[in-house]
């Protein structure tokens, strides 16, 4: 019985790491986007007219 316990916790561990480092990389590539197109809209903001 503690065999299939540690095999399911072992799973569960490697999932949850795979998990956080597929969040970590879409978020740090969101966050480079979104400092991107917020500089080019102040580089612009110069140009608008209403």
């Amino acid at each position: 019985m503690n065999e299939k316990a540690y095999k399911t916790m072992s799973g569960v561990g490697a999932g949850n790491i795979v998990i956080g480092i597929i969040l970590l990389t879409v978020g740090l590539a969101a966050g480079v986007l979104m400092i991107v197109n917020g500089g080019r809209l102040l580089k612009r903001k110069s140009d608008l007219m209403f």
